[in-house]
């Protein structure tokens, strides 16, 4: 969830998908996670249903099975891949049947799926690989569906946030002096996702969608999600009391709580079927 930019502010840091420490660190709190991440809107996945060919769903980076309970409640069979064990073994206590690898090492051992779908996700997936691997594991016409949310906190909410992120992060693994909005930043996220997909040659042309919604939250529940985030999750105790401290002084100082605007973005692509 990109509370902070995820551009890199250095030419040598490593894009998203190589950032392994990162991608595999959510797990720490499983719990936490799935309790404090937010779900997606009903009408994605109604959408995503409705254009595949068929009820059996992939979801790579499941985590702790947010949006895979939601494609189960929408009829269809699921089963997750996750680099994290932690967070699989959540999953599986929730109901979802969960398979433990990075997308592009996972074994589909000969199955094949109606979609393939990644919520909040696919930015630790190399984004031509995943998106070949993709390919070879959906049927004909299936759809690949990516998609992920973009937040845009009240500003005395994130500059709170900043300013004790850049204190106890001096050398931070994303871009901290970036002028382009969150959206923005998803934007050219999105059209990354949707370059590797054109990239394989194995799908129609990439539909982009949109969707804006909004969640209110109370101090507590914003500082429940906050240390959920891959800028936080590698914090030690000290450091991270020390944001949410910050954080939290910068929610009582507009009465306690917020509405935030959420936009969640995706990108779908259908499989071309073999000639």
């Amino acid at each position: 969830m990109p509370t902070i930019p995820q551009e890199q502010s250095h030419p040598s840091l490593p894009e998203p998908h190589r950032a392994r420490q990162i991608a595999e660190s959510f797990g720490a709190d499983a719990e936490r996670y799935d309790r404090a991440r937010p779900g997606y809107p009903d009408v994605l996945v109604d959408l995503i249903v409705a254009a595949s060919p068929g009820p059996d769903v992939l979801d790579v980076g499941c985590g702790t099975g947010i949006e895979a309970r939601q494609f189960q409640s929408a009829n269809c069979t699921v089963l997750g891949v996750d680099p994290d064990a932690r967070m699989a073994e959540f999953a599986r206590r929730s109901g979802v049947e969960v398979e433990v690898a990075t997308f592009e090492d996972w074994d589909p051992a000969g199955r094949v799926f109606d979609a393939v779908v990644a919520g909040q996700s696919w930015h630790w997936v190399d984004p031509v690989a995943g998106a070949a691997k993709a390919a070879q594991v959906l049927r004909p016409r299936g759809l690949l569906a990516l998609f992920a949310h973009v937040l845009e906190p009240p500003s005395e909410v994130a500059d709170a946030f900043t300013e004790v992120y850049r204190q106890v992060v001096p050398d931070p693994p994303f871009d901290m002096q970036s002028k382009r909005s969150g959206v923005e930043l998803s934007q050219a996220m999105f059209a990354k996702f949707a370059d590797g997909i054109r990239e394989t040659g194995g799908f129609h042309e990439p539909e982009h969608w949109r969707f804006d919604w909004e969640r209110s939250y109370t101090r507590d529940e914003w500082l429940d999600l906050l240390p959920t985030t891959g800028g936080l999750t590698q914090l030690s105790p000290v450091k991270l009391a020390q944001v949410l401290e910050k954080v939290g002084a910068g929610i009582d100082r507009i009465g306690g709580g917020f509405t935030m605007p959420y936009t969640t973005f995706s990108v779908t692509a259908a499989r071309i079927p073999a000639t």
